[in-house]
């Protein structure tokens, strides 16, 4: 065979590809990855907490200014309806005198609301520790309860010589009950799968009140504040009017009785405005309170932003 012939010249056979590797497939198919939509922000005026502040105060919004055109087109005299403005006028004008009275009855508000909590519990705790002391002494709460504060309130007022000590009292009566009858059924409103486990470990009476009667009663609890924050302001305006008939006194009822006396009604309207303004604020002072101690694991406080 001639060498020529059979010599074959390695470049004219071109490059040679190899194979292609067989790919190895786990039999999943993997879903192409989607772009993350970008998060809308939510309006502020869309937001819960916002409603519930703008949503009230346009109502009163709207009210006032009603309010306000009646008085203006009837003709209205300020000895019968004093107009917005003008009680507007009369805050700025008294201001020291009517500050002064607002703090009087703040004072004596929040010493029988601290009152009324401390007792109220500890009627609370000694209900919880046996039936038969719950049983002969809850209908005597609820005496004081169902007993008008203004037919006591002259009886205290004169057999407690301190007139401050007086009024708190007075007030702390009437802010007492929503405590106690709160705090008791929070106290025994227990979830008889946990109290059942409690007693299979054989915790101490102690350990079971700490625990778990406390932890469930907390909502009860704050609930009970709520009213009782209010019933105390309300306890201590009536204290107020029954010693300012006496002629002793300086809270914003005894401004009340004043004013209705020189038919001040712009005046009298402050003092009213001063009263309801600090009973929202109590309210509220609370509502913030209970939501920052339960919120973070009590179902009635999550989910409110």
């Amino acid at each position: 065979m001639n060498t020529a012939t059979a010599h074959i010249d390695m470049k004219d056979l071109g490059t040679v590809e190899a194979p292609p590797t067989p790919i190895r497939t786990t039999g999943f198919v993997t879903a192409p990855k989607r772009r993350p939509r970008p998060t809308r922000r939510t309006p502020w005026l869309a937001l819960p907490a916002v409603q519930r502040a703008l949503l009230p105060l346009l109502v009163a919004l709207v009210l006032l200014a009603l309010w306000q055109a009646w008085v203006v087109m009837a003709n209205v005299p300020a000895y019968l309806v004093p107009s917005p403005t003008r009680i507007a006028a009369t805050l700025v004008e008294d201001f020291a005198l009517l500050t002064g009275a607002l703090w009087t009855t703040l004072k004596i508000t929040l010493l029988a609301f601290l009152a009324s909590c401390v007792v109220g519990v500890a009627v609370a705790f000694l209900f919880v520790q046996s039936r038969w002391i719950e049983t002969a002494l809850f209908p005597y709460a609820v005496l004081l309860q169902v007993t008008p504060i203004v037919a006591i309130a002259p009886l205290i007022i004169i057999w407690v010589k301190d007139p401050t000590a007086s009024l708190v009292i007075c007030a702390t009566l009437v802010a007492l009950f929503p405590v106690i009858a709160n705090t008791t059924l929070g106290l025994r409103s227990v979830n008889p799968g946990l109290a059942a486990y409690f007693q299979l470990n054989r915790a101490s009476r102690w350990q079971t009140l700490v625990r778990l009667r406390i932890p469930s009663a907390l909502p009860y609890f704050f609930a009970g504040l709520r009213i009782s924050a209010g019933l105390a302001l309300i306890g201590a305006v009536v204290a107020e009017f029954v010693a300012g008939t006496g002629g002793t006194g300086t809270g914003l009822a005894y401004q009340i009785l004043q004013s209705g006396y020189q038919l001040n009604i712009p005046r009298m309207f402050a003092a009213l405005f001063l009263i309801s303004v600090t009973g929202v604020l109590l309210f509220v002072a609370l509502a913030l309170l209970t939501r920052a101690v339960l919120g973070g694991w009590h179902e009635s406080e999550q989910g409110q932003t």
